[in-house]
C-alpha cells in the first residue's frame, strides 16, 4: 500500500467546488456538523429521502416535487422515491438557451461541428414535432442505432420531452445483436446512420439496416441519419426507410413543450449483457436517472456551468447517457465517435487541448494502451484545462495509477469509478475532498450505501467479497421490460442476499475507506469495460457446423480481461487459422467487434451441471487458479481438469 496519496485536494479548489456549498446546506438541514465526506456520507444513506431531497433543491431541478420524499417498501426494490413528483428530463437538459456551446463533435474522420443551445433547442423542437405527428406518444419505444453525433442526443431529448421511452446501441452491432434488444421493446421509429467511421475505414451499413428493419415491423418508420453523406441512397434501399433530412422537412423550430410525467416515468430502456439468453431490458425511470447523474456531476466531480465535458464512450454503453446529462449542469459536451487511437494514440489528447476539456472521461484499457504505446501527453500537449480524469469499464491497475501522474499529468484527479448498466450511473466513485490512493477508487456514492460481503452475507475488511448496496438509492432500476411480475429483476440482484443488491463485482473495502474492484463476480465478459454476453458469442460460434459446442470466459490478463473462447469441435474437424479467422469473422460480423475473442482454444470435453447447463464459472475459476466450490452440481466434473495449468493462456 502506497504510504503517501497520489493526489490530494487543493484546499482553495475544493472551498469553490460544489460539494462545500451542498456540505453546508445539508448541515443546516441536518442540524449538526460534518467533520469530512466519510460523516455526510453516512447522513445520506441514514437519511435517504433528507439526502436526494437536497440533491433535488441543491441542483436545482425543474418539476413540481409533491409532499412525500420517499415511500419505504416491503423490500428494497419497492421503495420509491418523490412518488408524488412531476418532471421532464428533456426539460432539465435543455434549460439553457443562447449562442454558447451545447456540443462539440469530433469525428475520427476529422469532421468537426458546434451546436449552441439555440441550434440543439431548435433540432429538438423539429424532431419534437416529426415525432408526434408519426403518432409517437407517452410510453411509446424510439430506438436508435448511431455514432455518438448530435443527432442521437437531440433523438434522445425529443423522445423523452414527449414521454416515450429511448433505447440505443452502435452501429457496430451486427443484426441479431440489435434484433435481441430492440425486437424486444418494439420500437414505434428506429434511426440509424447511413454508415460510421472506425480505424480510418468508412463502415457502410445499407445491408444490415435492410435486414433489421424487416425484422422490426412495429417501427411506422427507419429514419437514416446522415455521417458518410449517403443518407438518401441508404433510406431508398430500407423498408419504411426516409432521410432525417426529409422526415424534419415538413416543421420548423418551435417553442418546445416537455409532459411532465411520474418520477418514475421510464426514460431509458439499458440492456443486460445476455449472459444467459437475450438480454434483459433494464428500465431506467426519469427522476432517478437524472438526480444521480446531476449528484455524480456536481457534486462527485466537481462540475459546474460552462465547463467542458467528455467521455470516451459509444451509444451502447451506459456513459454516454451518463455523458449527454451533463447538460443538465450547464456543462458544454465533447463528443467523439471512432477509434481512440487513429490515427495514433495522441487522437483523444489533441481533442483536450484544442477544445480546453476540463474533465477527461474515459476507460481503464485506454490509459493501459496509451502506456504501452510509450506515450507521454504531459510533454506533448497543453493539458492545462484538465482537472479531472475519470477512468471506468475494467479496474485501473495501480501502475496505470502512477502512469497517469507521471506521463499525463501531476496535478489532476484521477477518479477510477465503477458501477454498471443496471444503475445507469455508479456505485463507488470520485471524491473531490479526499485523496487519491494507487490502486483504489476513493470511496462510495453519495446515497449510496456500499458494502462488500463474504459469502454468508458478512461484511468483510481488507479482503474480496461481494460488492454489494443495503439500502434503496434513486436510480434502481423501475422494472425490467415484459417482466411482470418482477421476477427476473428480484432475481438479478437480490436472490444473492435477501434484501440487499449484490453487484457481481469481487471487491475489497480499504483502509482509506476506498474500494479495490478485482473484477466479476459472474460469467458476464467486460473486455476493455465493455459488458458482453456468454450468450451472444454461442449464438454466432455454434451456428458453424464445425462447432459442436462453445464455452467463453473472461481471463485476468495484463491489468484488464480478454475474451478467450473454447471451442468443441464436430467430430474430424482441426482447429487450425483457417478455422480460427472464420470464427472471429463470425463473431465481428454477426455481433460486434468487442465480442471478438482474444484466444480460440480447442477443448476435448465442457463441463456442465447436472441440468444440463455449461458452466463457465467454475471454468473461469480453474484457468485462474481458484477452488471451485460446486463440483458436487457439475455433471462431468472430471473435465475441468482440461482447463488447468493452459500453456496458451500464459502469454
Amino acid at each position: 500500500m502506497a504510504e503517501t496519496p497520489l493526489w490530494t485536494p487543493d484546499p482553495q479548489t475544493l472551498q469553490d467546488a460544489p460539494i462545500t456549498a451542498f456540505t453546508a446546506e445539508a448541515e443546516r438541514r441536518a442540524g449538526r456538523p460534518f467533520a469530512d465526506y466519510d460523516a455526510l456520507h453516512a447522513w445520506s444513506v441514514a437519511d435517504p429521502g433528507a439526502f436526494w431531497d437536497l440533491v433535488w433543491d441543491f441542483c436545482g431541478v425543474i418539476g413540481e416535487k409533491g409532499a412525500r420524499r420517499m415511500r419505504e417498501g416491503s423490500t428494497m426494490p419497492d421503495t420509491r422515491f418523490f412518488p408524488d413528483a412531476k418532471l421532464n428530463y428533456a426539460e432539465n437538459l435543455l434549460r439553457e438557451s443562447g449562442d454558447a456551446e451545447a456540443m462539440v463533435f469530433r469525428g475520427e474522420d476529422q469532421v468537426e461541428r458546434r451546436l449552441s443551445f439555440d441550434d440543439l433547442n431548435a433540432l429538438v423542437s423539429r424532431l419534437q414535432q416529426a415525432m408526434r405527428d408519426a403518432g409517437v406518444g407517452v410510453g411509446d419505444r424510439v430506438a436508435a442505432m448511431l455514432p455518438n453525433m448530435p443527432e442521437a442526443a437531440a433523438v434522445m431529448l425529443a423522445a423523452s420531452s414527449i414521454g416515450a421511452i429511448f433505447s440505443s446501441c452502435s452501429p457496430d452491432f451486427g443484426e441479431r445483436g440489435v434484433l435481441d434488444r430492440f425486437g424486444q421493446i418494439e420500437p414505434k421509429l428506429f434511426f440509424a446512420s447511413d454508415g460510421y467511421w472506425y480505424n480510418g475505414k468508412e463502415i457502410a451499413v445499407a445491408d444490415k439496416l435492410k435486414a433489421i428493419a424487416d425484422k422490426l415491423p412495429s417501427a411506422k418508420a427507419t429514419i437514416i441519419v446522415p455521417y458518410l453523406g449517403r443518407a438518401d441512397r441508404v433510406a431508398d434501399t430500407v423498408p419504411g426507410g426516409v432521410s432525417l433530412e426529409a422526415f424534419l422537412k415538413p416543421f420548423q423550430p418551435l417553442p418546445l413543450s416537455f409532459e411532465r410525467l411520474p418520477f418514475d416515468h421510464p426514460l431509458y430502456i439499458l440492456f443486460s449483457s445476455g449472459t444467459t439468453g437475450a438480454p434483459k431490458c433494464i428500465v431506467h425511470g426519469a427522476g432517478g436517472t437524472l438526480l444521480q447523474h446531476l449528484k455524480e456531476h456536481q457534486l462527485q466531480s466537481a462540475l459546474i456551468a460552462g465547463e467542458r465535458l467528455f467521455y470516451f464512450t459509444t451509444c451502447g454503453w451506459m456513459m454516454w447517457n451518463w455523458l449527454i446529462t451533463g447538460l443538465a449542469s450547464g456543462a458544454t459536451l465533447l463528443l467523439y465517435d471512432g477509434s481512440p487511437f487513429y490515427p495514433d494514440g495522441n487522437a483523444l489528447f489533441d481533442y483536450a487541448q484544442a477544445e480546453r476539456m476540463s474533465v477527461f472521461g474515459t476507460s481503464a484499457k485506454f490509459i493501459d494502451a496509451v502506456r504501452k504505446a510509450g506515450l507521454r501527453p504531459r510533454d506533448t500537449h497543453d493539458l492545462s484545462t484538465v482537472r479531472m480524469m475519470t477512468s471506468t469499464g475494467s479496474p485501473l491497475a495501480p501502475e496505470n495509477f502512477d502512469f497517469v501522474y507521471d506521463a499525463i499529468k501531476t496535478d489532476i484527479h484521477l477518479a477510477s469509478i465503477s458501477g454498471g448498466t443496471d444503475i445507469v450511473s455508479c456505485f463507488v466513485l470520485g471524491v473531490p475532498s479526499k485523496p487519491v490512493w494507487r490502486g483504489e477508487i476513493q470511496g462510495p456514492g453519495l446515497g449510496m450505501a456500499m458494502d462488500v460481503y463474504d459469502e454468508d452475507g458478512r461484511p468483510v475488511r481488507g479482503e474480496k467479497g461481494e460488492l454489494v448496496c443495503t439500502k434503496p438509492f434513486a436510480s434502481m432500476p423501475v422494472m425490467f421490460w415484459n417482466d411482470p411480475d418482477g421476477a427476473k429483476y428480484r432475481g438479478a440482484y437480490f436472490e444473492r442476499f435477501p434484501g440487499v443488491w449484490a453487484h457481481g463485482d469481487f471487491a475489497e473495502l480499504t483502509a482509506h475507506g476506498g474500494f479495490i474492484i478485482h473484477g466479476r463476480s459472474d460469467a458476464t465478459l467486460n473486455p476493455g469495460g465493455v459488458r458482453i454476453g456468454t450468450a451472444e458469442i454461442y449464438a454466432q460460434v455454434e451456428a458453424m457446423p464445425e462447432v459442436a459446442e462453445a464455452l467463453a470466459i473472461g481471463q485476468d490478463f495484463e491489468g484488464d480481461v480478454r475474451i478467450v473462447l473454447f471451442v468443441r469441435l464436430a467430430e474430424g474437424v482441426t482447429l487450425d487459422e483457417a478455422l480460427i479467422g472464420a470464427i472471429k469473422a463470425k463473431i465481428r460480423s454477426g455481433a460486434s467487434p468487442r465480442h471478438v475473442p482474444a484466444k480460440i482454444i480447442a477443448i476435448a470435453d465442457i463441463p456442465r451441471t447436472k441440468s444440463g447447463k455449461i458452466t463457465e464459472l467454475a471454468v473461469r475459476d480453474i484457468v485462474h487458479g481458484r477452488e471451485v466450490k460446486n463440483k458436487e452440481a457439475l455433471a462431468n466434473p472430471e473435465a475441468l481438469e482440461l482447463y488447468r495449468g493452459l500453456e496458451a493462456l500464459r502469454s
